[in-house]
């Protein structure tokens, strides 16, 4: 059997690193001139980017990623982000049939862009005893046969009126500088400088997959998850764990 398979979108992370010393004369935006730039693989591909450096990892995706970009320009001294610019590329819908279960973990990383329904992940999570959910989307009776659910604290917000008890239990409440709560046990996370926050979840996602397969200890798994994440923000752009 093998080890992780991610399912998810996924999109070409692309940070341009720009210096300004001058407004337009026309209009009172900043001139910028490009000093270089840095691209990698983001969303769900940036999940299985992480898990890979510790474990045998398959990734089922969108084949046009490459050509869906996430563009952000920011500032070379102060890493400010003056913009981001996405591609309006159109996404495929994933093909169930294409899913082999025979993996000890499918990690489910869910942007909501198009490429996996609320069906599919039900299906998903109905065909294998072990699935980790990321999702952007609202929380439903869909996801009631997942091992585990990661939303952040704007989706939480969003979908804790419509989230019932024995879905509540395997909800994992990620908080940014705050930690993060399961089962109503709050886990603290270490203050740190933060640099960039880009990236963060999914260093989380997988960090917490990664641990959980090899201790089947959840407590443990969140801790490891959250000291992962606290390093990742003290780089630039897009780092892996």
């Amino acid at each position: 059997m093998k080890k992780v398979l991610v399912i998810g979108d996924s999109c070409r992370d692309v940070f341009v690193y720009c210096e300004t010393q001058r407004l337009a004369p026309d209009v009172p935006v900043p001139v910028l001139n490009v000093v270089h730039q840095v691209e990698n693989p983001g969303m769900a591909a940036n999940v299985h980017r992480n898990i890979s450096r510790y474990v045998p990892c398959d990734l089922l995706t969108n084949t046009n990623w490459h050509e869906t970009t996430k563009m952000r320009y920011v500032d070379e001294k102060t890493n400010h982000m003056f913009l981001r610019v996405d591609s309006n590329q159109p996404i495929p819908v994933l093909d169930t049939q294409d899913i082999n279960f025979d993996y000890e973990m499918i990690v489910v990383s869910d942007y909501n862009k198009g490429f996996i329904s609320e069906s599919q992940i039900e299906y998903i999570c109905s065909r294998h005893p072990c699935v980790f959910v990321d999702t952007k989307k609202l929380i439903g009776a869909w996801a009631r046969n997942a091992a585990a659910i990661k939303i952040n604290d704007k989706e939480y917000n969003l979908s804790r009126h419509t989230i019932s008890t024995d879905i509540a239990q395997k909800i994992i409440h990620t908080m940014g500088d705050r930690g993060c709560e399961y089962r109503e046990k709050h886990y603290p996370v270490k203050k740190v400088d933060v640099r960039d926050v880009s990236g963060a979840g999914d260093s989380f996602m997988a960090a917490l997959c990664v641990k959980y397969m090899e201790t089947k200890d959840i407590a443990a798994s969140l801790d490891f998850a959250n000291s992962c994440a606290a390093e990742t923000v003290t780089h630039r752009g897009v780092t892996t764990i």
